[in-house]
């Protein structure tokens, strides 16, 4: 019984056992369905939660998006306003120191000011990359601007200097062919500048000196200039005024010159430094007259600058009650690269004579003319001036001499007057003592100059543009072929895909993303969108690295070119690589200044968008109560 008993017990238990198993395997496989339950749970709360940060990270860029457009479309009212205001100051007529009235607006934000050739520019604030007038309560009219204004050159050159390419330590640094600088000379300016004979201290050179500069230093200008510019007799150190460069010497003789309001006629493109030079001190205008690159006769150039178009550019501005003072002659010319002859420069001068206008002569680039076979002229060498009493000439070392950190200008004019009122701020624009005798020393050293520097200097810059103007013909660029300066004025037009500066600014960009900065004809006022100049006073390694990149860009867009083309998008027609460009200049609308339009500019600007929805009448009167005073009240006459 024993023995049955055991028996029995062992066949329930496994009976029990067998009715286990199952169970167990199906709870196993319970756990193991809800373990992937649950991790595919997990999974689509991750992805449900990246989507939300997604969503999230788009809504903030559109509110950002949203916010700048409200401060882009801000500006454009606050400018509108600022220009109404100031015309009902001048009872109609153009305001002071505020924006430019014939500005349009870029998608950036940026004033972008339109004209043609005759029609009067005024260049305060027109700046391409940034312009950002300030409403500061704790600064001035002027001063808000002021703090608002930023150079055409300052992106580029800021990020630059950020990345700067260095062959060892940064390689992919960007190459800068924007800055128009000679870095071809450094050995022979460096070796001579640290001589003996140049490392002098004296009491003399430590104590205040005569503001209008040392007097061993001005007969020694004096000489220099008589002997390089072949004056037809020695000069008067008694002319000659010293200041801390051709920057400082253009802003002094703008408030010499011109009254408030007044304005200074100068052809585009040309070097964009000379507006804030004129204007951030005295607020003095340019008018400008646009050139074309298309040649429309036999025997003229592209760009060429003739009395006709001075002239009608003088009567615009008489038409439109501007009150021109001076005019500014570049020779040789930045960016162009062109030289006026004895026979222009005359006629140039008869024209300014006629008009009583003071001509400001900027010979910066005269000793680096290094084609043989161009002949340059000073103004100076000129035997008799129509008007020598307005007539001045300007020079620095800062070019010619490869030392554009050096900070030396000179003025010479035999109106006596004008060098008392230059001489008046060079209080703020003095030369440091010690390298007015450095400076004294280079210019008497006239058999280093003639034997070693210029010879060596010239031979430099004539290889390197025919570097570039060779890489330029290889890949099919038009370009303009000159033997003065450091710049080629090169035709990119066939590379935008408009005939904007907006398409400009980004082939600009383009080429700075690409670790190349140079510069785009807007920032030289050009009246045609494509244009760029190219530094080609480098070293070899890095032109010949700098032109691979601006190669890559323009590779790239001419693919992308070619397949808008492919999907029905018409291109402009398409270049030949030649020395002189022959091309019709781009269509410019005529610009417009009185009150009236203004007016519908605002009222467009008020319906692009919800400004007035969150900006009540109340609040902007707060904010800005002279201009909304004067607006209302202009309102209500209407």
């Amino acid at each position: 019984m024993a023995g049955s008993s055991g028996q029995s017990g062992r066949q329930r238990f496994w009976r029990k056992r067998k009715g286990r198993e199952p169970l167990s395997e199906l709870i196993s496989q319970m756990l193991v369905s809800q373990r992937a339950s649950e991790e595919r749970f997990l999974q689509m709360e991750e992805r449900r939660m990246e989507q939300e940060q997604e969503a999230e990270e788009r809504r903030l860029r559109l509110e950002e998006r949203r916010l700048q457009l409200d401060r882009q479309h801000e500006l454009r009212m606050f400018t509108v306003f600022a220009q109404m205001l100031g015309m009902i100051r001048q009872g109609g007529g153009g305001g002071e120191a505020v924006p430019p009235t014939d500005a349009s607006f870029t998608q950036e934000g940026d004033i972008v000011s339109k004209g043609e050739t005759g029609k009067v520019q005024e260049s305060m604030l027109g700046d391409v990359y940034n312009c950002n007038p300030c409403s500061s309560p704790y600064l001035s009219t002027r001063g808000n601007i002021l703090s608002g204004f930023h150079g055409s050159s300052e992106e580029g050159y800021r990020a630059y200097h950020e990345d700067k390419y260095d062959e060892d330590k940064n390689p992919n640094g960007i190459i800068n062919f924007g800055t128009s600088e000679n870095k071809l000379c450094f050995d022979l300016m460096s070796k001579r500048l640290t001589q003996s004979d140049m490392n002098v201290i004296e009491p003399p050179l430590l104590q205040y000196p005569d503001w209008k500069g040392h007097n061993f230093l001005r007969e020694e200008v004096a000489r220099f200039l008589t002997y390089y510019c072949q004056a037809p007799a020695p000069l008067s150190p008694e002319n000659v005024v010293i200041l801390n460069g051709c920057g400082s010497l253009f802003s002094a003789l703008a408030a010499v010159l011109c009254d408030q309001g007044d304005a200074v006629l100068i052809a585009t493109p040309f070097y964009g430094g000379i507006t804030q030079s004129i204007f951030l001190y005295s607020g003095i205008k340019l008018v400008y007259v646009h050139l074309e690159s298309k040649v429309t006769s036999p025997g003229t150039r592209p760009f060429q600058l003739t009395v006709s178009k001075l002239e009608s550019t003088m009567q615009s501005a008489k038409e439109e009650g501007i009150i021109v003072k001076a005019m500014i002659l570049i020779n040789p010319h930045n960016p162009l690269g062109d030289i006026y002859s004895a026979a222009e420069m005359m006629e140039f001068l008869e024209f300014a004579k006629r008009n009583s206008l003071h001509v400001i002569v900027d010979e910066i680039y005269m000793l680096s003319v290094f084609d043989e076979s161009t002949t340059f002229q000073s103004v100076l060498s000129l035997d008799k001036l129509p008007d020598p009493q307005r007539t001045h000439f300007m020079w620095g070392i800062s070019k010619d001499f490869a030392v554009s950190g050096v900070r030396f200008g000179t003025l010479y004019s035999q109106n006596q007057d004008v060098c008392d009122g230059v001489a008046s701020l060079c209080y703020f624009h003095g030369v440091c003592g010690p390298m007015q005798f450095k400076i004294a020393q280079l210019m008497r050293d006239r058999d280093w100059i003639n034997q070693v520097y210029l010879r060596v200097n010239r031979s430099r810059l004539r290889a390197a543009q025919a570097y570039v103007a060779d890489e330029l013909r290889a890949i099919g660029v038009p370009f303009l072929n000159r033997g003065a300066g450091f710049f080629i004025w090169i035709d990119f037009r066939k590379y935008l895909k408009a005939p904007t500066f907006e398409e400009e600014v980004t082939l600009w960009r383009d080429f700075l993303d690409d670790k190349v900065l140079l510069s785009c004809g807007k920032a030289f006022e050009c009246s045609e969108p494509g244009w760029f100049r190219v530094i080609f006073s480098d070293k070899t390694h890095r032109l010949q690295l700098g032109m691979q990149r601006i190669r890559k860009v323009l590779e790239r867009r001419e693919k992308e070119l070619q397949m808008d083309e492919q999907h029905g998008v018409e291109e402009g027609g398409k270049a030949d690589s030649t020395d002189e460009v022959i091309y019709v200049s781009s269509h410019h609308e005529p610009s417009s200044s009185n009150l009236s339009d203004l007016i519908v500019q605002l009222q467009n600007q008020m319906r692009s968008s919800d400004w007035l929805q969150r900006n009540t009448a109340d609040n902007f009167a707060q904010q800005n109560p002279e201009v909304f005073q004067v607006f209302s009240k202009y309102v209500g006459k209407q």
